[in-house]
């Protein structure tokens, strides 16, 4: 069982997840995740057992809807859970709690997609002239290797700087400059630069082909 337990402890360092979702401002530590634990059993031997078949059941959850990074949702799930938990609230059923946060995650993760397909969406408009309209899907597939590229905080700005419908675009990059500490004018300047340069990696990427 120790091997066990050494399995599941990996999840206390999942800060990053592998698809964007809202900035997270509470961390999995070794502590929480103690008590998480604890809450599935007082004996740590079983516990562990009962944590690696709920990870299991979480993991198969988002395989089935087609995430694209399944342990990174279920680790996700969990710490939200413990998180929860290490504020007092108290679980007595496990296996419809569990998945009732996974279900809620998941209505959040396919939110998030359809923001970013519309950042993308517009963000590819931007950096297209009218003669270059035939060439958008190609152009969409290197927008995305180049963001790739970017650090975490940049792709984030720029995905969500364009991700709103126009009518709500002004309150949300109010909020996205906030969020970064800086001011509108300062967020309004970063992304061009950001654009700026996308555009030019998209260029490169459609010359070599």
């Amino acid at each position: 069982m120790k091997a066990a337990l050494s399995t599941v402890s990996h999840c206390v360092q999942t800060d990053t997840p592998a698809f964007p979702f809202p900035r997270r401002r509470w961390v999995l530590t070794q502590e929480a995740f103690d008590v998480l634990l604890a809450s599935l059993g007082e004996d740590r031997e079983s516990a562990g057992k009962r944590y690696l078949e709920i990870r299991g059941n979480l993991i198969r959850f988002f395989e089935w809807r087609g995430c694209p990074f399944p342990e990174d949702h279920a680790d996700e799930t969990i710490n939200r859970i413990a998180k929860r938990i290490s504020e007092s609230e108290e679980i007595r059923n496990p296996d419809s709690y569990y998945l009732g946060v996974a279900r809620m995650l998941l209505l959040e993760f396919n939110r998030e997609r359809a923001r970013q397909q519309q950042a993308l969406s517009e963000l590819t408009s931007s950096m297209i002239s009218s003669n270059q309209s035939d060439e958008s899907e190609t152009r969409i597939d290197c927008l995305r290797n180049c963001l790739q590229q970017l650090s975490s905080d940049n792709r984030e700005l720029i995905l969500q700087y364009y991700a709103e419908e126009k009518g709500s675009k002004i309150d949300r990059r109010k909020k996205l400059a906030e969020q970064f500490g800086i001011s509108i004018n300062t967020l309004r300047m970063r992304a061009l630069r950001i654009r700026e340069h996308l555009q030019r990696g998209v260029e490169n990427c459609q010359e070599l082909g």
